[in-house]
């Protein structure tokens, strides 16, 4: 089939340290998967610079077109909203002139998904959406300090009933637009993909100190993944070291205004000395720090996904995570890891503590978690599932007409 990825804002030719560049790896992946099941894929995103040719044909298979919508310069992405009904009518009119029309148009996040709405409305093209993260959930959670543009819940909220299909990818979200008032028969559940030529238990292993246990926790360096919970827990894992990975370049660490307040906290809590901030680390090197780990701790308050809790299954790490989101469906409680409640640093320090003094029990959970991996979590899975999504779609196809979201 022919496959139009929408992403706007989520390049898959990100470098790391840029903005969204996590969320264009996940696209990236996506892309190169269904590539490789024969499908023909092109994966559109805004052009954010004049230098950019508008196609670049990946090693992967697929190719990437830059979309002349907005300033030609990067825009952060909760600023976008404005330039959306542009970067749909360019697609619009790429589809129609005939050389390139796809079979099925997915919209990855949500103002992408208006875009291809637009797009697709106008076309006749099938449409898919998969939100990733949802505002209802963020403004839970973040309350004034949540940045999405206005009228974003009420956005996803008509997207929901929009297109022709909701990939959702945990059954947290699907009582997420349950409530919100999606269709739950509009919905597929297919939940992301791991890469595991990256992502392995073999491999090199990142130096560590034999006897100190170590733990690790990856992430944006931001309130909501829970890195202060997890400073407040070690108090109740002596002797264990901390290893944390995201944020800044790690020269650049020190200006950071959460790295230093997530220091000041450990210099409060008496572990100043067990707590090591590494800043970003290259994807291709995240191997061998899971590797390196006892124990993954991912501690966020909520997370739609949580792709990182699978990076380190795929490594064969043990993790201890909060029963959030996706978390609660990638980590099986007593089989894969241990589950404990959100902003509960008591809770985390006694299930990381107890992990840590149960190598037995750490290697059974390191067992079934490759186990889970490989059979649920490989790209290719995730593409065929998608695969079966797309081609139940291909009966949909409509005349075009001018109706868009509103």
């Amino acid at each position: 089939m022919r496959v139009a990825i929408v992403a706007d804002h989520a390049s898959p030719l990100a470098v790391p340290g840029e903005e969204a560049a996590g969320r264009g790896t996940q696209v990236a992946d996506v892309a190169a998967a269904l590539a490789d099941e024969g499908h023909d894929v092109r994966v559109y995103i805004r052009r954010d610079s004049p230098a950019l040719p508008e196609t670049v044909s990946t090693a992967d298979g697929y190719q990437v077109r830059h979309v002349p919508a907005g300033p030609a310069r990067p825009v952060p992405s909760d600023e976008l909203l404005p330039y959306l009904g542009e970067f749909g009518s360019w697609l619009a009119e790429a589809w129609r002139r005939g050389d390139w029309t796809p079979d099925v148009a997915h919209a990855h996040f949500w103002m992408s998904g208006l875009a291809t709405v637009h797009a697709g409305r106008r076309t006749g093209v099938p449409t898919v959406l998969t939100y990733h993260s949802l505002g209802t959930v963020g403004r839970r959670h973040q309350g004034t300090k949540d940045t999405s543009p206005p009228g974003r819940i009420g956005y996803e909220r008509a997207l929901g009933r929009a297109v022709d299909r909701v990939v959702v990818q945990s059954e947290d979200e699907v009582r997420e637009l349950v409530r919100m008032g999606v269709p739950r028969s509009r919905m597929a559940l297919v939940p992301s993909g791991v890469n595991q030529a990256v992502f392995r238990p073999d491999g090199p292993v990142a130096p560590r100190d034999p006897a100190r246990p170590r733990i690790l926790t990856v992430g944006r360096m931001v309130e909501r993944k829970g890195f202060l919970d997890v400073v407040r827990a070690l108090p109740a894992v002596p002797d264990a070291e901390c290893v944390v990975i995201g944020g800044p370049p790690a020269d650049q660490l020190p200006a950071d205004s959460f790295a230093r307040r997530l220091h000041a906290l450990a210099e409060s809590c008496g572990v100043a000395d067990r707590v090591r901030l590494l800043g970003a680390v290259p994807r291709e090197e995240m191997g061998r720090w899971y590797r390196s780990a006892d124990v993954l701790v991912a501690a966020p308050w909520y997370e739609p996904f949580g792709l990182t809790p699978l990076e380190g299954m795929a490594c064969g790490v043990p993790v201890v995570g909060t029963n959030v989101g996706g978390i609660a469906d990638t980590v099986v409680d007593g089989l894969t890891g241990d589950l404990v409640p959100p902003r509960d640093p008591r809770a985390l320090g006694t299930a990381v503590r107890r992990l840590l003094a149960d190598k037995v029990r750490r290697f059974a959970y390191a067992t079934a978690a490759l186990d889970r991996i490989r059979s649920r979590y490989s790209w290719k899975r995730c593409a065929e599932q998608l695969g079966a999504v797309y081609a139940s779609l291909a009966t949909v196809a409509r005349p075009a007409h001018a109706t868009a979201v509103a």
